[in-house]
């Protein structure tokens, strides 16, 4: 009885501990997102694929504008910490495809089990967008470097601008492509999955619909189709279908996200199924900053799915529980800290901020050149506790009026310093989120947040919000 008891309480403990760590680890909407190489998160229109336990994130580079740099490839256990791995497919220094000045969009990879292939296909353009093609690669491991490019083309001889690509239960593989005359397609592939199979498509929507993204359900055996109606780089109330048949029929579009919020500006990219068969649906969605797409931004969000309706709200933050076999969870308790009242060092000053909480102040001259280095240290910050291994992740709202990045150096409790991302926010009070370990529980935990290793300035700190549950 006693030992019963024992045991009881120990797998009572064990739970809420990992409860409690995975609950340190927030999905931060619509903020910069700092990976491991220290730079803002860079694969937009994205994909994931998930290999036994962990995720895999490969989309389009940003950093230098609208034409083709790179597609990158990040890795993550968790969907909160993302390791970058490399890029997958490079800007070449000749013409064609991969050349100067081209567009390469929504690459999506998918594994062929007959070939052992890990194929990826994209929309492959002109700066003018006259191409409307896909392309197509491949590779032997999912983050290889780089994949083999195959060529392009029209497929079924007709235009394609964004595509999503889905694989069935079955094996079989599927593009979504929109066909800006027609309408938008599902095609089958062949099964090696470099080409359409037959001559006619599975189904054609003909309404306008860009931004494809398709999940299915196991248990109900129900697909559901996600897209975006045709506005440019501006968001829009996205949309969907379901059908329990891939040929249809399919049901009226609708919107899934509050009416009028333009999908909290952003547009559909993936659609992640992380759970068990519904219990975690994830939207990944890109907020496009057209006028310096290296800040754009992602709203990923939990989806609330139940028969054929669909339905999302905002969150400032929430907690995924990714491989814990839980569910999602909204943000825990959180306290915030204001910058201008922490203590000042190396140059470090108070500037006024009209659009920062409080009395429109902010810890200015972070960082610094010639030698400086300004920082905030902002002391008494409360944690009940830290999660496993003290990880925690940290919301650092913040000012930078340049169009390029500023860095800054976070550490906690004296720990060693993060090179953290802080990406322009055009006169805005932004937000990036950065996860560190070391917070303790109780009252006596200290940030510091200072420049980075020769970086220049950095952001001004309107506040630190930190979780106290």
């Amino acid at each position: 009885m006693h030992y019963n008891r024992f045991l009881l309480s120990l797998i009572s403990a064990l739970g809420l501990a990992t409860s409690t760590a995975l609950a340190a680890l927030q999905i931060v909407p619509g903020g910069t997102w700092t990976a491991s190489n220290g730079e803002h998160l860079n694969a937009h229109g994205a994909g994931v694929i998930r290999l036994n336990n962990t995720f895999y994130l490969i989309g389009e580079d940003k950093s230098q504008g609208s034409s083709f740099l790179a597609v990158n490839c990040y890795s993550s256990a968790d969907l909160v910490q993302w390791k970058y791995e490399g890029a997958l497919l490079s800007r070449t220094g000749t013409s064609g495809d991969l050349g100067p000045n081209r567009i390469i969009e929504r690459p999506k990879v998918i594994y062929n089990d007959q070939t052992r292939k890990y194929v990826m296909w994209m929309h492959v353009d002109s700066s003018n967008y006259g191409d409307a093609k896909v392309g197509v690669a491949t590779s032997d491991t999912v983050c290889g470097k780089p994949y083999e490019y195959k060529g392009s083309f029209r497929p079924l001889g007709m235009e394609s601008r964004d595509i999503g690509l889905f694989k069935d239960d079955d094996g079989k593989g599927y593009l979504l492509t929109e066909d800006r005359k027609n309408g938008l397609r599902i095609n089958l592939l062949t099964p090696d999955y470099l080409s359409i199979s037959g001559t006619t498509s599975t189904h054609l929507f003909p309404t306008a619909i860009e931004s494809p993204a398709l999940l299915k359900l196991a248990s109900s055996g129900r697909y559901y189709l996600f897209g975006s109606h045709l506005t440019g780089w501006d968001p829009n109330d996205n949309v969907y279908t379901t059908a329990t048949n891939l040929s249809g029929p399919w049901s009226d579009w609708q919107i899934f996200a509050d009416k009028g919020s333009n999908t909290y500006a952003s547009q559909t990219s993936y659609i992640l199924d992380y759970g068990t068969d519904g219990q975690n649906v994830m939207y990944m969605g890109d907020r496009w900053k057209s006028k310096n797409l290296q800040t754009s931004s992602y709203i990923w969000l939990p989806l609330e799915i139940s028969g054929t309706k669909v339905a999302m709200k905002n969150r400032g933050s929430w907690v995924p529980n990714a491989n814990s076999g839980s569910a999602w969870e909204a943000s825990p308790a959180e306290k915030s800290y204001e910058g201008e009242q922490g203590k000042y060092d190396g140059g470090a000053r108070e500037v006024t901020c009209s659009r920062c909480s409080g009395a429109g102040k902010a810890a200015g001259y972070i960082g610094g050149t010639g030698g400086r280095n300004g920082s905030v240290t902002i002391s008494g910050v409360q944690s009940n506790n830290g999660g496993e291994g003290g990880l925690t992740t940290l919301q650092i709202k913040y000012v930078n009026g340049d169009t390029g990045p500023r860095y800054a150096a976070v550490s906690v409790n004296g720990g060693s310093p993060q090179k953290v991302a802080f990406e322009g926010t055009a006169g805005e009070v932004g937000v990036s989120s950065v996860v560190v370990r070391g917070l303790r529980p109780g009252s006596g935990n200290t940030i510091v947040v200072s420049g980075w290793e020769g970086a220049g300035w950095g952001p001004d700190v309107d506040r630190v919000v930190v979780p106290v549950q």
